[in-house]
């Protein structure tokens, strides 16, 4: 599968690597959201981390069949990078406390409500999404909102990276077919995300005839327990951006287009349709 590295955003002939995401009154750019403080976005230069985090060889992505076929009890797996690698897209200081605080939060609530029902234990993380309305009463709203939040976080990590791809020709033909060009896409998916009332998620997904669509869940809702498939999911819960971003919503999910891994997005595609 090719890859077109985003280091240069000018450089690449993708729609001249010119995303338009409308938002109300707010218009960002590719190139506004992928500029560095300074030098290259993989320099690292005057990186710190706390905790020992500064051994990149300890992190890794989660594939989709890792995330998707996760059984109890379920576990934190560290951010396949560093927590200042997404800056100054998503400040340190956020992403340590909402991959540390919030999804460690998510998970540990997911395993107290299973703890007593054995009979889930088996239980994928996929099939508790889509199956958590069928489940014993007394745990249905605690595997709906911790499952849901255990699982999405998961998606939204692992799209994003320090150093992003644009579309192969292959996926820019899926999206071109079921969007009619990926500025639509794009435009769809910033506008669905931007007009979630109070918190919730944004979604690329895929149905079971193979078609692209984009879906806006609410809390923390997953679009699995609808029959549909998430490939790329953005937070829109406040405490995802609001240190750096306050009541920017458009901003920050102009920024978060501009991490995203789209190879890693065709990956999940592609093992979703094989499943």
């Amino acid at each position: 599968m090719t890859q077109t590295n985003i280091k240069n955003p000018i450089s690449v002939t993708f729609r001249n690597l010119l995303i338009l995401l409308i938002t109300g009154t707010t218009i960002v750019t590719l190139t506004q959201c992928t500029s560095p403080q300074s030098g290259d976005m993989n320099s690292g230069a005057g990186s710190t981390y706390s905790n020992g985090e500064a051994d990149a060889m300890e992190r890794s992505y989660l594939s989709f069949g890792d995330i998707m076929e996760m059984t109890y009890p379920f576990e934190l797996a560290p951010l396949p990078y560093a927590p200042d690698a997404l800056e100054p897209a998503i400040d340190t200081q956020t992403m340590n406390i909402h991959h540390g605080k919030h999804h460690q939060g998510y998970i540990n609530k997911l395993n107290a409500a299973l703890e007593p029902h054995a009979e889930l234990h088996g239980m994928t993380l996929a099939e508790l999404n889509a199956g958590w309305n069928s489940m014993p009463a007394e745990v249905q709203s605690a595997v709906r909102n911790h499952g849901g939040g255990t699982l999405n976080h998961y998606i939204f990590w692992n799209v994003m990276s320090p150093d992003p791809t644009a579309p192969s020709e292959a996926l820019m033909n899926m999206i071109d077919r079921d969007f009619g060009s990926f500025d639509a896409m794009a435009e769809e998916f910033a506008s669905a995300a931007s007009t979630v009332f109070g918190s919730g998620w944004a979604w690329l997904v895929l149905d079971d005839e193979g078609k692209l669509h984009i879906r806006a869940t609410a809390n923390q809702d997953n679009p699995l327990s609808d029959g549909l498939t998430p490939l790329m999911g953005v937070d829109v819960w406040e405490h995802a951006y609001y240190l750096n971003y306050q009541n920017r919503r458009g901003d920050y999910l102009g920024a978060f287009l501009g991490l995203i891994d789209w190879a890693m997005v065709e990956a999940n595609y592609t093992a979703a349709s094989e499943s």
